[in-house]
């Protein structure tokens, strides 16, 4: 079956960011599916029915920018733990659904990134929407660390989708407008004005931004509930 994750840590987002999300999710996604979350062992949260917390794994990685925690993903022992066995998709919770999910995720590659969504950052991978195929591409998580994250070509700081460009580039990509109905909110491939594009299915806000900072406009008041 289809799996939803997402990663929730520190004090940035919050369980109503969680909920918003899932609501999204739920409203936009017709096949069945799962909706993992994977969060603080320590964290006071007891979710509602049908949603799964899982542990993150590794928190020794969680005071290290660079988001590399949520490798862990790729690790054939994690996936056969939470019995993934189908695409196990993972989605920031920085962002708004806004359409249809189903042909979004009915792709057969092993593994599926947003491309083309850094204005600054060279990295052309953008992890706010990636999508994985249990057993595939482990190396991602086993060649994986700080010290190796810190040897390859980075922008500000090492992170995980500049490690996912250096283990995988040829992966393949929903390039960020409307050719694949994911946009990044004032990034590349945005209209030049503030509405919601013709086509969009999710809009991520990448870097600073936040949707509750944009809630005066309509469809962020829409769709992010």
């Amino acid at each position: 079956m289809l799996a939803i994750s997402t990663w929730l840590w520190g004090d940035k987002y919050s369980v109503e960011d969680v909920m918003k999300l899932r609501r999204g999710v739920a409203r936009n996604l017709q096949q069945p599916h799962r909706f993992l979350v994977v969060t603080e062992r320590d964290r006071d949260w007891e979710p509602e029915e049908g949603i799964e917390r899982h542990a993150i794994k590794d928190p020794e990685l969680l005071g290290v920018s660079g988001c590399f925690a949520r490798l862990r993903m790729f690790d054939r022992g994690w996936q056969h733990n939470r019995e993934l066995d189908d695409r196990l998709v993972c989605l920031d919770l920085d962002m708004v659904v806004t359409g249809p999910l189903d042909t979004l995720f009915d792709r057969p590659e092993k593994f599926v990134i947003l491309s083309g969504a850094n204005s600054m950052n060279p990295c052309p991978f953008n992890g706010s929407v990636m999508m994985l195929r249990p057993g595939c591409h482990q190396e991602v998580w086993s060649d994986f660390s700080l010290e190796a994250a810190s040897k390859i070509k980075f922008y500000k700081f090492p992170d995980d989708q500049g490690w996912i460009w250096h283990k995988v580039p040829g992966a393949a990509t929903w390039p960020c407008g409307r050719k694949s109905g994911i946009f990044a909110f004032m990034k590349p491939g945005w209209p030049m004005y503030a509405g919601l594009p013709g086509g969009a299915r999710i809009v991520a806000f990448p870097g600073a931004r936040r949707p509750e900072e944009y809630k005066h406009l309509d469809w962020v008041r829409k769709h992010w509930v």
